[in-house]
């Protein structure tokens, strides 16, 4: 007899841990409506230092942008955009790291901690952001352009990528595990810039 009341207090128990679970995340899966801006150009974002910078300077490039983490499993995928920026700015790719906290804390660090960290155990020399938000109700406004101009989506973890065309409008997103030496990813680079 005593099973059937332990079953159900079990049940219960249960139920309301899923509860408290999608309190949690049900904010984070949604997706702010996006800015309508026509172009991704008519962004200004803060760089890593803090200083305004355009996004109009790149007008003209195919952006690779990436959100980051410091101490995810997938940080030496910063080694990949780095050979991936060497290998194709010359002919007009720019990569652009966007540093984000929303994934189990695994970007903790100031701006300044960051860019450290990046240029000295991976070497970076392409553009770094100041760090910014990409999940949920406080997501920058241009990630919710990025999502709105794929398949609206949530950011599924860090290195997430987003190729937007010179055009500044055409936009493809690759997942978290796309290596920065997937082919795919390559071929959509070179497609981008023009074979």
């Amino acid at each position: 007899m005593m099973k059937k009341p332990m079953t159900w207090m079990f049940l219960a128990a249960f139920a309301g841990l899923s509860l408290a679970a999608a309190a949690i995340m049900i904010p984070r899966l949604k997706v702010p409506e996006a800015p309508k801006m026509e172009t991704i150009y008519e962004f200004t974002k803060a760089d890593i230092d803090g200083k305004d910078k355009k996004l109009a300077d790149f007008k003209g490039k195919t952006l690779l942008i990436v959100n980051t983490a410091s101490k995810c499993g997938l940080t030496p995928q910063y080694e990949g955009l780095e050979a991936l920026y060497r290998k194709y700015k010359d002919r007009g790719l720019v990569v652009i790291g966007f540093p984000a906290n929303d994934f189990a804390g695994q970007e903790p660090g100031t701006n300044e901690e960051i860019k450290t960290f990046c240029t000295t155990k991976f070497n970076v020399s392409f553009p770094m952001m100041s760090k910014i938000t990409v999940v949920g109700e406080s997501m920058d406004p241009l990630y919710a352009w990025l999502l709105a101009r794929t398949d609206n989506k949530p950011i599924e973890w860090n290195f997430a990528k987003f190729l937007v065309g010179a055009d500044g409008k055409t936009v493809t997103r690759f997942g978290s595990r796309t290596s920065p030496q997937d082919p795919a990813l390559v071929a959509a680079i070179e497609s981008a810039l023009g074979g």
